[in-house]
This record gives C-alpha cells, structure tokens and sequence, in this order.
C-alpha cells in the first residue's frame, strides 16, 4: 500500500457517559474503545501515528505508552477541527494522504479502512468520506448530495434543517484527506454553529467551493460507523460483540448451554467439544483445550486450562495454569502463578496462590496454600494452611512427593516436608520433617473428670 498518515480524535470527555473516565478509554468486551480503531489501523502500515488527546490526557497518554504515535493535546476541545488544526504541524508538510478517525468507533474493520484508501487513491479526489445508512440517524452529521448524487456538504444534526434531518446517510466521521488540499481549507473552518465548534466536516463544503471532487464511499455494515456516546450504546456493542464470539466458537466446535448468559472475551480460544455452562466468564488472555468442562459461575482470567479440564460451580481461576484432566472446584480459588499438575484436585473452599501443586495431588476442602511447592501423590488434609507471611515477608512451604499432610494442620514457613513422611491431623509444623517420618505437634490430651458438673454447681450458687 502507499504511505499514510493516521490521526485519531480522542480528546473527547464523553459528556452522556457521565464518567470521569475519558470516553476512548472505556472499555468494551475487555479493552478500551481506542484500542479497537488501532487495532483495525496497525495493519495497513502508517507511516505515523498522530493521536489528538485532550480530556484527562495523561490517562490516556498512561494507558498508550506502549503505542508508537505521537501526542497532541487538545486544550480546550473546540470541537473535530480545532483537533486537526491543532495536529496540522505534525502533518502539514507530508506529501500524499491523511487518514482521520475517531477514537470511538470500535467496530470499525481493517478491511473498510483499506477499502476506503484505496477507493480514494483510485478515484483521486480531494477527500473520501465514508458515509452509511441509518434507519434512526439521530446525533449523526447527515450526508447532504446534491440533484446528481455528489456530496455537497455534510451538516452537523443540530445545524440541519427539518428537511435535512430527514435524510438517512450519515457521516460517520472517518476520512481520506490528500494533505495538500486539507491544508488550503483547514484554517478557514469557523465556529458560527450551534455548537460554537470548528466542524471537520465544514471542510468538505469548503473543498466543494474551491471545485475540489469530494467522495464517498458507503460503508454496508452500519455497525462499523456506530461511535459510543452513552452507556446504553455501550452495552448494545458489547452484545454485539459478545454474540459474534458465541457464535464462533459453537461454529468451532464448543458447546454452549446459554449463549445468551456467557461471557467470552474476543482473544479467548477454546478447544473442540468443550462444554460452557451458564453465567460462565472466560476474560482477556484465557486459553482454554479440548473436552473441558466449565459449570455455572465460572470466572477464567489471563488463565491457561489444558484438555480434559473440569472446572466445578463458582470457582475464580486468576493467573494460572491448569494442566490436563486436573479438577478444580466446587468454591475454589486460584491466584496469579498458580499451577496445577495433571489429574490434581483441588477441591470446594480451597485457596492456592502462587503454588506449583503436582501431578495427582490432592487438597479436597477447606485449605490454604500459599507461596508452596508441592509434590507429586500428595493428599493435603482439611483445613490445612501453609502460614506463608509473618507480617513483613512470605516464605515458602516445600511439601515433597507422596505426603500425607492429615487435617487442621498448620504449616508454618520456612519449612519443607520430605518424602513419604506424614503429618498428624492438628499439628502445627515448624521445623523440617525428614522423609518417611511421622510429625505430632500437638498438645498431650488432659482429662479432668466432673470438671464440667462442677463448673455448673459453682455457676448455680454464683
């Protein structure tokens, strides 16, 4: 493809958002809107990045820092405009095409930003607009055309006249722009308008009075032009969105019980024939293999899962990795850089973090393990817990292949539990226990007969 530059409008505030949060940085199907345009952009290869920022600018500059584009900040945001006359230095002395976009068009596509370019390199005219058609164009700049179809002008809603307002195609803010035209007419935009904004959409009339060819190109999916100006908006892209990956992992293969109550997040892969019960959240980062099984209640984050996995109701699995035909759950809880070996179990009530638990292990209820490395064969008694921090460091617990580690024990680190040894329910281990060895750590049981009538005749006469 030929050379570009791209700009991004995204110093918008959001107003009926009624968020502190600037409007391209709220999030939709697990990142922000902004990262949806650039995404779609990265592909088709700027030669630079220009992003206009001005709204709680630092936070979005924060949550860009690893984006290659520069910066320029928009103070005060008079509108589309004043955006580009802002940036005009960092374009203005570029030969060829100015790609401008907003921030808030999430769903647009690589394929219709590459399609309007090279419709625009093609036919050669000043600009290309991309327009679309809406059933309910409310909010919306209307596409105005004149007795023989070209684009006259393009009228901001709230300066269009009844007439006007009435018509269907609407501007969906994205353009193609040959630099050396935009720089005659991007100086003469004014803000006599409703608004009292400088419109970049002014700049196509502008253009259309200097003789300059204007087009544009209809975009078929009107769902790629819709910018997110509301929560309700919002949630309607979301379910978009969420819809589409439901459909394309049951395409793939997965089951899912309740398409309608499952979240999958759109970088989520999941393996052929396995099954997704309802209310089931597979977030950002998860990769889940083949013939697993995730009940109701399920929370997967940035997790791992192997084949043949079962995941009971109501687990939260963070950060982890869990190796094949391993069952977690009922009410389980694993934390970031937790792993669990093949065929292990983890059981209801249960909380690894940051453990490495072996193959065949098992902690069936009611336990902690925290900071420990566990071995192959162990049976984790319940109500066991790895005392891991001492209130100013975490140490680490060693449990060694083939333990028997028995009920309400406390494991107190340091502390490592060799080979085949056991440990008697209710002891309290702070030093090693050598391997094959039995460890009691348990006060001696006392008795003291009529103890309790005794106590209830001192209480009666008291």
């Amino acid at each position: 493809m030929k050379q570009f530059i791209l700009l991004i409008l995204a110093a918008g505030k959001g107003t009926r958002l009624k968020s502190g949060l600037p409007k391209v940085l709220h999030h939709l199907a697990g990142k922000p809107l902004i990262e949806y345009v650039l995404d779609a952009s990265r592909p088709l290869g700027p030669s630079s990045t220009l992003i206009v920022v001005g709204y709680e600018a630092e936070a979005v500059k924060s949550a860009l820092a690893g984006v290659p584009a520069q910066f320029i900040d928009q103070v005060p945001q008079l509108g589309t405009g004043h955006a580009v006359q802002l940036a005009k230095p960092h374009w203005e002395s570029h030969r060829g095409t100015i790609l401008i976009l907003s921030g808030d068009v999430p769903l647009i596509s690589t394929h219709t930003l590459k399609s309007i370019l090279e419709t625009h390199w093609k036919t050669r005219p000043s600009v290309t607009l991309l327009s679309t058609f809406l059933e309910d164009p409310t909010g919306y700049g209307r596409v105005v055309r004149n007795s023989r179809g070209d684009v006259e002008r393009v009228v901001e809603q709230k300066d269009a006249s009844v007439q006007e307002q009435g018509l269907k195609e609407i501007n969906t803010g994205i353009y193609c722009f040959e630099i050396a035209d935009l720089v005659q007419v991007i100086g003469e935009l004014s803000a006599a308008n409703a608004q009292g904004e400088y419109y970049l959409t002014d700049s196509v009339g502008l253009l259309r009075r200097r003789n300059k060819r204007v087009g544009v190109m209809v975009c078929e999916d009107p769902l790629e032009a819709i910018g997110i100006n509301s929560r309700i908006e919002l949630a309607q892209l979301e379910q978009v969105l969420r819809g589409r990956k439901i459909k394309q992992l049951m395409l793939e293969g997965v089951t899912i019980v309740d398409p309608a109550s499952t979240y999958v997040a759109l970088d989520v892969r999941v393996g052929r024939d396995t099954v997704l019960y309802p209310n089931v959240f597979l977030e950002k980062g998860s990769l889940i293999g083949s013939r697993c099984q995730i009940y109701p209640n399920v929370r997967i984050s940035n997790s791992v899962l192997e084949d043949n996995v079962i995941v009971l109701d109501s687990s939260l699995i963070s950060e982890s990795r869990i190796q094949s035909s391993a069952q977690i759950g009922p009410f389980a809880h694993l934390r970031r850089h937790t792993v669990i070996g093949k065929e292990a179990r983890i059981g209801n009530f249960v909380e690894v973090k940051k453990s490495e638990i072996g193959d065949k292990t098992k902690a069936a209820h009611l336990s902690y393990l925290g900071d420990a490395q566990i071995g192959q064969g162990v049976n984790i008694g319940a109500g066991t817990i790895t005392c891991n921090y001492d209130g100013v460091s975490k140490h680490p617990t060693v449990i060694e292949d083939h333990v028997f580690v028995g009920s309400d024990s406390q494991l107190i680190a340091p502390v490592t539990i060799h080979r085949n040894a056991y440990v008697a329910a209710g002891s309290s281990i702070c030093e090693d226990v050598p391997e094959d060895s039995l460890a009691i750590a348990r006060s001696r049981q006392v008795i003291k007969e009529n103890w309790a009538r005794k106590r209830r005749e001192t209480r009666r006469k008291g």
